[in-house]
């Protein structure tokens, strides 16, 4: 009887072989001079291969305890997902403005080794095998195209722009070259490679944007929502459970006007009499609550990393002695904005990081917001989580550690933490409390914007934002700008986003719901014995699963 630990390592390789730009992601070696196939054979094979797999997984025989189970279940579900994917054809139109090709084409250089020769010369084939990958993309939306799968006009103008933006002067794929000369330690082979590769990689993203505006355009669809069958799907691949929409809708709504209130408690706080625009338009423009150029933002943003790990190892959390230190770096400007994290590599020779995009020639960030989402991304948010998984070795499979993410537990775990650290008197400011209170008002707006959209629902009559409406591209904005308080580029970028990935955006708030009804039937179950480090624990234990099985693990 083949042991599944073993046979997911064996699987884990067998994705690194699929995936090379996930295995970079993962920080698993061997992959980083190499590219996905995307092209319909190419997903052909794919989706054979996975077949495979899973047939192998349902061969093993009856786990001898707790932790070999979970491996499977886990290695069987994110199997039987990614299959589900390929039968509904969702590779042929993976087209959007945040999570497709485009963007795995640009942001996985930056997790890329670029200190030593061998990082180089990974650097340079993978500019080499660029236009391919590319290509191979492009034969895929053809494809989709064909069969009646173009994706909406909205989203397709979003790759068109981040295409331009790839292949123009200000491509970051052209900073390679200079951060080549920078670590000084090539020669006149490898730059000129480099930089015939990026030259390469930049026409061939003009190429894309010239198919995309003179034939895949034409045959985009006018309407951005995916209809109530498609958004239950794609929810269920983030969440790992299957929602009821309307009651989630509902829900939603009911945490936007609870925020709403505490916003305008807190507004009072920060300045006597003020309402929530007029405390946020403080704190947005108060030179003494932001941080005056970049250097000085990712400085506050390492010292609050530490400052939180030290105040809280050993008391609410044990933090690995691997992940004791968390990186915060600026991200390069692609189209998009926000952060994000990235865990560390598979031996922990890579560390963990934060990375934010700012907009073009922004120095001045204001702070009032980016306490709680340094908590969120960095300790205990991401890099706590990320950092448990890939350190459990003894009792997650590879496969588990390396490859497998659902946003809902892993989002819900991140803002969760928001909370937590507002609860444990971290939030030391009224205006990092309605940093707080907005971020989590637009994961709550999320909700009610992303089921509205897709499932073209109506707003609530009883709300006093555009009652019995529905919902357009506008008022979803609009109500990103009114409620949690976006700047306009921001919210359009928000907005965008959720069109393109229907389900994605309401992995937070759902997530957060589900870890607090944990919390809470645990303190109902245990009374005065309840430990609050222990919870903790059993949730990070489990690894990245699925809400339906997250509950089944913390509550055994």
């Amino acid at each position: 009887m083949t042991d599944v630990f073993a046979l997911c390592d064996r699987l884990t390789d067998e994705f690194a072989e699929l995936w090379p730009t996930d295995a970079t992601y993962a920080g698993i070696p061997g992959h980083d001079h190499r590219w996905p196939d995307h092209s319909p054979a190419g997903a052909e094979r794919t989706a054979a291969a996975l077949a495979g797999m899973r047939r192998r997984v349902g061969e093993l025989g009856e786990p001898p305890d707790g932790w070999h189970e979970l491996a499977a279940r886990v290695a069987a579900t994110m199997l039987d997902l990614a299959l589900e994917e390929y039968e509904a054809r969702e590779h042929l139109r993976t087209l959007n403005s945040v999570d497709s090709p485009i963007q795995d084409g640009l942001e996985v250089f930056d997790q890329m080794d670029t200190e030593s020769r061998e990082g180089w010369e990974a650097v340079a084939a993978r500019l080499e095998g660029l236009p391919q990958f590319l290509a191979g993309y492009r034969e895929a939306l053809d494809a989709g195209r064909a069969a009646g799968l173009a994706v909406a006009q909205r989203q397709v103008l979003a790759g068109i722009d981040q295409c331009r933006t790839a292949a123009g002067a200000g491509s970051s794929l052209r900073n390679l070259i200079g951060e080549l000369g920078e670590w000084g330690g090539g020669d006149d082979t490898l730059a000129k490679r480099v930089g015939i590769g990026v030259e390469a990689a930049c026409e061939a993203f003009g190429e894309l944007a010239d198919y995309l505006e003179e034939t895949y355009l034409r045959d985009a669809v006018g309407v951005d929502g995916v209809g109530e069958d498609r958004y239950v799907r794609s929810a269920r691949q983030f969440l790992g459970t299957t929602i009821e929409p309307a009651e989630t809708y509902e829900w939603g709504w009911s945490e936007v006007e609870r925020l709403r209130a505490d916003m305008e408690r807190v507004a009072g706080e920060i300045q006597p009499g003020a309402i929530v625009a007029e405390a946020i338009a403080l704190l947005k423009t108060d030179p003494d609550r932001a941080a005056a150029s970049r250097d000085e933002f990712v400085r506050i943003m390492e010292e609050r990393q530490r400052f939180a790990l030290a105040a809280l190892d050993g008391t609410h959390f044990d933090v690995p002695p691997q992940i004791r230190d968390v990186e915060v770096r600026i991200a390069p400007y692609r189209g998009s904005l926000g952060a994000y994290y990235v865990q560390p590599s598979e031996d922990f020779s890579r560390p963990g990081r934060v990375w934010y995009s700012l907009a073009p020639g922004q120095e001045v960030v204001p702070l009032y917001d980016e306490v709680s989402t340094a908590y969120h991304e960095g300790f205990p948010g991401h890099h706590l989580q990320c950092g448990v998984q890939v350190a459990l070795a003894d009792k997650l499979s590879r496969l588990h550690r390396m490859f497998v993410w659902y946003p809902g537990y892993g989002e819900g775990w991140a803002l969760y933490t928001e909370r937590l650290m507002h609860e444990l008197g971290y939030l030391e400011k009224p205006d990092y409390v309605m940093g707080l209170l907005s971020t989590q008002m637009l994961r709550a707006c999320r909700v009610a914007i992303d089921i509205g959209v897709h499932l073209d629902l109506p707003i609530p009559d009883g709300q006093p934002f555009h009652p019995g409406e529905r919902w357009t591209y506008d008022v979803a904005v609009e109500m990103l700008r009114d409620y949690a308080t976006l700047g306009d580029d921001y919210a359009r970028s928000e907005v965008t986003r959720y069109m393109g990935w229907p389900g994605q955006a309401i992995a937070y708030k759902v997530g957060e719901r589900v870890i607090l009804e944990l919390r809470d039937e645990l303190r109902s179950r245990q009374g005065d014995a309840f430990d609050l480090k222990d919870f903790h624990r059993r949730v990070l234990e489990t690894g990245p699963v699925g809400l339906d099985l997250l509950r089944e693990r913390v509550l055994y």
